[in-house]
């Protein structure tokens, strides 16, 4: 009996199961939505009103697909809530996020009811939608801006008719890239605000300081409305640009100039014809690094306000002081142009400049002397007088560059020998022992463009401290021994001491050196003694064959148009 009862159960059990896998489906009372996939930021959700893209596959319960958007190649694109799909889509769709993807089961009364739709849609059929929303929008949205970086120092924004360059990246609302200027390793470069963009840019662009990194967010109607750009915008899209502000200027800007240091003396400012020598480091608005003359360790040298330099950097330089910092701020029409140079300056590039002033000269300039005498002053310096003084030089910045106290004694030259550079010399002239001088040497009475390489620069200003210590009278211009006394009428008896009535150099030597040794005749102080003895004794050979006599002796004395020394 038991045996029996349990296998009419089993029967029972296999009856139902079979019914159950062969019944059709129960009647839905409402619309079921089941979430598939659910982005993990949700913005903005469908609200009844709204006009949204999005693909869908639609099936039968049994999994048959009768419609697909994918098929078509394009998104369905409708107003939500206006009647403008089945009453269950348009139920369904509200609440959706971007990049949400459900299956969505709708029941006849909801769908096409009992008559179906044509051939497609049997009547009193649930339809099964597997739905990707791509994009939603308003009629009433407007731009929407999300700036998540912000430079701390926002001295401008961009106003209309602004002229900007950025970089960004364009994508649609569900996050498809359709552009990017960073593939082109390109700014895009254009005008604000008087259609030279798509309205929705020109729009949000305005406000944003350089370096501004902003997301921008458009409905269709300010960006490329119903028909799209023809390539990787489609119809009714919402844009996206996250963009950041690399530079900005206007036609009508002059350049910027910001003093950020000043010496505590200026005698002098700079002005239109001056050559200066001057440190640079030169960025983009944006804080890019394009050029620095430090990088180079060395000054820039060029006249200014002559046009060797760019216009903008030409006016910057003029008014400044020495040891000046100051930062310059150059459009572009002031600078590089539309085009810009090389590889580091872009077309139409803000530049910036920090400078610093180390010295500047104008060509008309002479030794800038500022004296300091002791309460008495006898003798002054002439040329060809020998002097010895003790030196401190510097450039005019105070760049250390030479001390005779570091060798322990005086410099000692003969003035008008050219044995010093020609603004020392001047600055030697007409001073007393004791006396202290500040001179100020332009480089073309200095070491000139070239310098001395390795310790002046070329085209450099010196300072010198000086305090003269001692000086010896020298002789009269173009003489290199004088007699204190009247000259023997027996000269050349008294040289010829062997008396074979020629004389050498060692008689002529020995002769001249006793005349100095008894005070009766004396050397140009400042030169080799023997020297100068021995260009004596040359001049007065005069057939070169290495002796005096007596006839060439009186020749050379016969001789109207040069002096003589002896």
């Amino acid at each position: 009996m038991i045996q029996r009862l349990t296998g009419r159960m089993i029967f029972l059990a296999f009856l139902v199961s079979f019914v159950a896998c062969n019944a059709p489906p129960v009647p839905l009372d409402d619309i079921v939505v089941e979430k598939t996939f659910t982005p993990e930021k949700c913005d903005r959700a469908v609200q009844p009103g709204d006009f949204v893209r999005y693909h869908y596959n639609g099936m039968f319960p049994d999994g048959k697909k009768f419609d697909s958007s994918y098929d078509r190649g394009t998104t369905y694109n409708v107003f939500v809530g206006r009647g403008q799909l089945i009453a269950g889509m348009d139920k369904a769709l509200v609440g959706m996020c971007v990049n949400q993807r459900s299956l969505v089961k709708i029941p006849p009364e909801l769908a096409y009811g009992k008559n179906g739709y044509g051939d497609i849609i049997p009547p009193d059929s649930i339809l099964h939608f597997d739905v990707l929303l791509l994009d939603i929008w308003n009629t009433e949205d407007k731009v929407q801006i999300q700036t998540y970086y912000k430079s701390e120092k926002c001295g401008r924004t961009v106003e209309v008719s602004d002229f900007v360059r950025y970089h960004y990246n364009g994508t649609l609302l569900d996050g498809t890239l359709f552009d990017s200027s960073h593939t082109r390793m390109r700014t895009y470069d254009t005008y604000v605000g008087i259609g030279w963009l798509i309205a929705g840019m020109d729009q949000g662009l305005l406000g944003m300081c350089v370096g501004e990194k902003r997301i921008i967010t458009m409905p269709p109607s300010l960006g490329y409305g119903e028909h799209g750009d023809g390539s990787d915008i489609p119809a009714q899209a919402s844009l996206v640009f996250d963009v950041v502000l690399l530079d900005l200027h206007n036609p009508k800007d002059e350049i910027k100039v910001e003093v950020q240091s000043l010496p505590d003396s200026c005698p002098r400012k700079s002005k239109e014809g001056d050559f200066m020598r001057y440190h640079y480091n030169g960025t983009l608005l944006d804080g890019t690094f394009f050029d620095s003359s430090y990088s180079r360790n060395r000054t820039y040298d060029t006249y200014i306000g002559k046009g060797y330099v760019i216009a903008g950097m030409d006016q910057g330089l003029l008014g400044v002081c020495v040891g000046e910092s100051r930062r310059i701020t150059i459009p572009p029409h002031l600078a590089y142009g539309e085009e810009g140079t090389g590889t580091k300056i872009p077309g139409s590039a803000v530049l910036v400049f920090d400078v610093l002033i180390i010295d500047f000269h104008n060509p008309s300039d002479t030794v800038e002397i500022t004296k300091e005498k002791p309460e008495q002053c006898g003798y002054t310096t002439k040329r060809g007088d020998f002097v010895k003084y003790h030196y401190n030089a510097s450039l005019l910045d105070g760049t250390y560059i030479d001390s005779s106290h570091k060798y322990g004694k005086t410099y000692d030259v003969v003035l008008g020998a050219g044995q010093v550079i020609p603004g020392m010399e001047q600055g030697l002239m007409e001073m007393c022992v004791g006396e202290k001088r500040k001179l100020v040497v332009p480089p073309h009475l200095g070491y000139g463009e070239r310098g001395v390489d390795g310790e002046v620069p070329g085209s450099a200003v010196l300072v010198f401290d000086i305090e003269l210590f001692g000086v010896e009278e020298g002789l009269p211009e173009g003489y290199m021994f004088v007699w204190n006394e009247d000259v023997s009428p027996d000269l050349f008896k008294e040289m010829d001491r062997n008396k074979d009535l020629e004389v050498d150099l060692t008689e002529f030597s020995d002769y001249i050196q006793q005349q100095v040794n008894e005070g009766k005749g004396r050397l140009a102080p400042g030169f080799d003694p023997h020297r100068i003895i021995e260009s004596m004794y040359h001049n007065q050979d005069r057939n070169k064959d290495g002796k005096i006599t007596e006839e060439e002796f009186k020749l050379k004395a016969e001789e109207a148009a040069a002096h003589d020394e002896l």
